[in-house]
């Protein structure tokens, strides 16, 4: 996954980074890396310290993806603080930089993996890279039991979500990932 938001990346940083001259040129490679770098991170720390319903949030397009957004917040910070640190941009520039690119990236990156169409971006895969561990795993799927009732996600009509309609969903609709993709297209 790391790959192809570092590509995202580059798709948005033209503005941000290559065509800002507060961003010396010969930074600007690794500015990009170091953005691709944030996102990341920044997705792992937030489910990482419960954030679970944050990223839910993200993904299935109930909160803006603007500066408002408190995943947006905390990962421009997170660029911005290191932007100044590693490459010695004024704290102006690094907030700069920081503010123009994450939510472009964040939104194609949320675009892209709700679209049936687009395979480059999966829902279950980007849960996987930043859940890391099975506690964490075990958050996500704790928030899509909560949420889950709302989109119809009871599949065994138990009157809860849980791993018993994963694995109905996984048997005969696409598994898995079918059932992470449904949570997330249905609003």
């Amino acid at each position: 996954m790391f790959e192809q938001l570092t590509q995202l990346v580059q798709q948005y940083g033209g503005d941000a980074v290559v065509n800002n001259k507060a961003v010396p040129n010969e930074h600007n490679e690794a500015v990009i890396n170091e953005a691709g770098s944030s996102i990341f991170s920044g997705l792992q720390k937030i489910a990482s310290e419960g954030g679970v319903e944050q990223l839910a949030g993200l993904f299935n397009g109930s909160s803006p993806i603007d500066s408002s957004n408190p995943v947006v917040q905390q990962i421009t910070q997170q660029l911005s603080g290191s932007l100044g640190e590693k490459f010695g941009l004024s704290s102006t520039d690094s907030a700069g930089v920081a503010s123009s690119i994450i939510p472009q990236v964040l939104n194609s990156l949320v675009n892209k993996a709700k679209d049936p169409n687009d395979s480059s971006f999966n829902i279950s895969d980007i849960i996987s890279s930043i859940s890391g561990n099975s506690g964490q795993a075990s958050n996500i799927m704790d928030t899509i039991s909560k949420y889950g009732m709302q989109f119809g996600l009871d599949q065994n009509s138990d009157g809860k979500v849980d791993v018993a309609d994963v694995m109905v969903v996984a048997k005969s609709k696409g598994g898995f990932s079918a059932f992470i993709g449904r949570l997330f297209r249905s609003k």
